[in-house]
Parts: structure tokens; C-alpha cells; sequence
């Protein structure tokens, strides 16, 4: 596996790869990587010539300077993690690498990412998804993938990803994968990792309360629907939901009515203590 440093030297690889007529998996990451992560790769490994991940943590992203300082990082077990599972290459650039003009001085592009990136996440995080675009865009542009692998735990990024893809007109392939879960049911995830045990043992709730509302939500409202999940996961002692919105699943607005679209997703985003978790659930698709 080669660990690529520079944009130059992974230009240079894909062009040889092209050239021979191979196609590019593509995974993002920011690193700390686990199963969920690892499901990407098998499935990239297993639809490509060659699959290469990146390792980037992207400040762009990251509206809380705590939230970017206390992210998980472990670059070589990383490394190590990806070489078992056959990926061909690994692209871990420093920041300036990716920003050589630097973070506050860098050229900024206005994404046209629709209102998929103004509610929920948007919404909490103003500037979350164009700084995801950015950096995601400068990926595309220096891997140029055939696909490119996101997990469905980032729903609403997936949505702004296409968007964005959409809007540029990048000819790629996003192909979205199924959230991957521990064995009690909580979503894989990076930030696992900072919970204490008594938060970990307290964080599967959150599935727990998504997986029951399904059945509830056959019988009641929307409305009814959301507020049950969120007092039973208000209820935990050092959990507080952030939000929690029952939306389509295509324009991810929020819905009134469970007849007003075939397909409704309800997304969350908990504070286990300090940090951050989320997860969503499928009500219905019928696409």
C-alpha cells in the first residue's frame, strides 16, 4: 500500500491507472478509522481496480475550534487498518497541502448545495457543509474516482454531496453504504471513541428509541412520532437532543404528514455529555 503525501504524487498514479483503462474507489475519511469505514473499503475493494482512501482531517468543516481539537486522531493504526483491508493507496495530506494559500487566506468557492445543506446540520452548524463541498470538491478533483463511497450514518451529507457533484457537473459515481452498527446497536463512529463507559453504555438509546418509533410511528402522527423520541432520549441522564427531524428522504425538508412523500428518514443529533452523536432511522420508502 503506498501512503501518498502530495496531490502531485497521487495525480500522477491515477493517470497511470486511467491510462490502463482501471476504475478508482474513492472513500474519504478523516481518519480514526473503524468498521463502519472498513465496510466502505471492502465495497470499493470489491467494484474497483484500485481504491484509494483519504486521510484528512478538514478544519474547513469544523465550526467549533474545540470540536476540531479534540477529534479523534491515529494515523498509524490507520495505516495499518487499510493496508489489511487492500486498499492500493492512502492520500494523507497536511493542511497545507490542501490549502496552500492557507485555511483564512485560501480562494473560497460558494457551493450551490440546495436546501438539503441549510436545514438540520445546517442549520446547527452554519458553514458546516461548504466547507465538507470544498474539501470534498478538491478530493474529486485531485483522485477523480469512478465512485466514491459515503456511509448513510451522514445522511444529509450524501444528500449535499450529490448536490454539489450536480451542481459542478463532476461525472462521479457517489454510491452511498449502509450504516454500520456495534453489537448493542450503536452507530459506528469516530467520536465513540471520546464517551466514557457510562456514556457508552447510555448511547445505544438512541437507536434503541429510533428502532421502537418505527412501529410507533404506524398508529400515530408525525408529530407524536418525534416528540416520543425525543423525551425518551431527553429522559437519559447526560443525553440532550440537539434535534431530531422526520424529513423526505430526497429534498430532506421536513414532513407534517407521513402521506406527504414515499420516502421519510428521521435524523437526530444527541450530546452524550460533550459530545456530539448522530444517527437516523427509515420510516418508509417507497421509491
Amino acid at each position: 500500500m503506498l501512503i501518498l503525501r502530495s496531490a502531485a504524487d497521487v495525480e500522477t498514479l491515477v493517470a497511470r491507472e486511467r491510462q490502463n483503462g482501471h476504475t478508482i474507489g474513492f472513500v474519504p475519511t478523516m481518519g480514526a478509522l473503524h468498521e463502519g469505514h472498513l465496510s466502505l473499503v471492502e465495497r470499493a475493494v470489491s467494484e474497483n481496480d484500485i481504491t484509494i482512501v483519504s486521510v484528512f482531517v478538514n478544519p474547513t468543516q469544523f465550526n467549533n475550534p474545540v470540536d476540531l481539537a479534540t477529534y479523534p486522531r491515529d494515523e498509524e493504526a490507520d495505516f495499518r487498518l487499510l493496508a489489511g483491508a487492500g486498499v492500493s493507496a492512502v492520500f494523507a495530506p497536511s493542511v497545507e497541502e490542501m490549502y496552500p494559500g492557507g485555511v483564512e487566506g485560501r480562494e473560497r468557492h460558494e457551493f450551490a448545495l440546495g436546501m438539503a445543506a441549510v436545514v438540520m446540520e445546517g442549520k446547527y452548524r452554519p458553514g458546516h457543509f461548504q466547507g465538507v463541498a470544498e474539501v470534498v470538491s478538491r478530493l474529486f478533483a485531485i483522485v477523480r474516482p469512478t465512485r466514491a463511497y459515503f456511509g448513510e450514518k451522514d445522511f444529509q451529507q450524501i444528500a449535499v454531496i450529490r448536490n454539489m457533484v450536480q451542481s459542478e457537473g463532476i461525472d462521479i459515481e457517489i454510491v452511498p453504504c449502509p450504516i454500520r452498527r456495534a453489537g448493542d446497536g450503536l452507530a459506528l463512529s469516530s467520536r465513540n471513541a471520546l464517551l466514557t463507559p457510562e456514556q457508552r453504555r447510555l448511547a445505544p438509546e438512541i437507536h434503541r428509541a429510533l428502532a421502537d418509533s418505527v412501529e410507533y410511528s404506524r398508529s400515530h402522527s408525525v408529530r407524536a412520532t418525534h416528540d416520543s423520541v425525543v423525551e425518551r432520549i431527553d429522559a437519559v441522564p447526560g443525553m440532550r437532543v440537539e434535534y431530531f427531524e422526520i424529513v423526505d428522504g430526497r429534498t430532506l425538508l421536513p414532513l407534517e404528514d407521513w402521506d406527504e412523500s414515499p420516502w421519510a428518514v428521521g435524523c437526530i443529533t444527541v450530546y452524550c455529555g460533550e459530545v456530539r452523536l448522530i444517527d437516523n432511522i427509515c420510516y418508509k420508502k417507497n421509491i
